[in-house]
């Protein structure tokens, strides 16, 4: 059976230490992924225009569970507690590295996370920095052992900037984009901050069927379309 593994890792990807295999399979992996939009308001319209500003990182949130009542509960019981503080130390700050570790998550080839990563491709793990780990103790021995207890561990996607514009791709700025005018903004100024270059507001102008390009009015909207290369 394929364990679900931790993993630590620095930033170049090199193991840290041996990694935290689970014994058992999770009845539970919830994954959470969220984009943010700016509302841009338009005067006279229903509802604002909706602008992507920026992804979020994906969470990893799962709750495991440790059990040692197999092996007794009276004086030669063995305690949880080496199991637990494992997780603990995901949070702690590594002398070397001057932060906690990042941490791979892998659990066989189908693992989710492989392929809800922004970098990431099957078969891989979910690179990722542990938010938090809570640690909740339900039963004790007679002389103080820690019997049984759970964790919670909430886990964040990390992708480095090249890592993420390399999974993007993005494409070159060659599409419309729409402009809500400002006030005291013209097409001249309009234009250089689209395309770095004023003389362009006459692009602008025919695109948009601007016939009196002094007549701009503050908040309305203006589509910018892309240069075409001969």
């Amino acid at each position: 059976m394929r364990q679900l593994m931790f993993q630590k890792i620095d930033l170049q990807g090199n193991a840290i230490g041996e990694p935290i295999l689970l014994d058992y399979a999770p009845a539970e992996l919830s994954f959470s992924k969220a984009a943010q939009f700016a509302e841009v308001a338009i005067p006279g319209l229903e509802q604002p225009i909706l602008q992507f500003v920026r992804g979020d990182a994906e969470t990893l949130n799962l709750e495991l569970f440790f059990d040692s009542t197999q092996d007794g509960t009276g004086p030669a019981a063995t305690a949880v507690t080496r199991k637990v503080e494992a997780f603990h130390k995901l949070v702690q700050i590594q002398g070397d590295l001057h932060a906690p570790p990042l941490v791979k998550v892998s659990w066989g080839d189908d693992f989710p996370g492989s392929s809800m990563g922004a970098t990431e491709t099957a078969g891989e793990s979910f690179k990722a920095v542990v938010l938090s780990v809570a640690r909740r103790f339900t039963l004790f021995s007679p002389d103080g052992k820690p019997l049984r207890a759970t964790v919670t561990l909430a886990l964040k996607h990390y992708a480095t900037v090249a890592e993420q514009v390399a999974a993007i791709n993005y494409q070159s700025a060659d599409h419309t984009r729409l402009h809500v005018v400002a006030e005291g903004e013209t097409l001249p100024l309009i234009a250089f901050d689209a395309y770095s270059d004023a003389a362009l507001w006459r692009v602008i102008a025919r695109h948009n069927n601007l016939s009196d390009v002094r007549d701009l009015v503050p908040g309305a909207l203006l589509e910018l379309p892309p240069l075409v290369t001969p």
